[in-house]
């Protein structure tokens, strides 16, 4: 039987529209609200990431937000 999912936290957080948009359509296929989503997603993150993808993918998104900062 799975645990009752208390969410005692809140933080300020900022999201890109593809981002949030992402995370709203796996929350609704999940059957979850957002806040659920997330939880899962950290509680669960060594097993629902590619532990070999996720420096290339990270790098990649840093080298991103590098360059964005760069031209303004």
């Amino acid at each position: 039987m799975a645990r009752a999912q208390r969410l005692t936290r809140r933080f300020p957080a900022q999201m890109s529209e593809a981002g949030y948009r992402r995370l709203r359509k796996f929350a609704a296929e999940a059957g979850l609200d957002e806040g659920e989503a997330l939880s899962f997603l950290f509680e669960n993150f060594d097993s629902v990431t590619h532990a070999d993808n996720l420096p290339h993918r990270l790098g990649l998104h840093k080298a991103m937000l590098e360059r964005r900062a760069a031209k303004s």
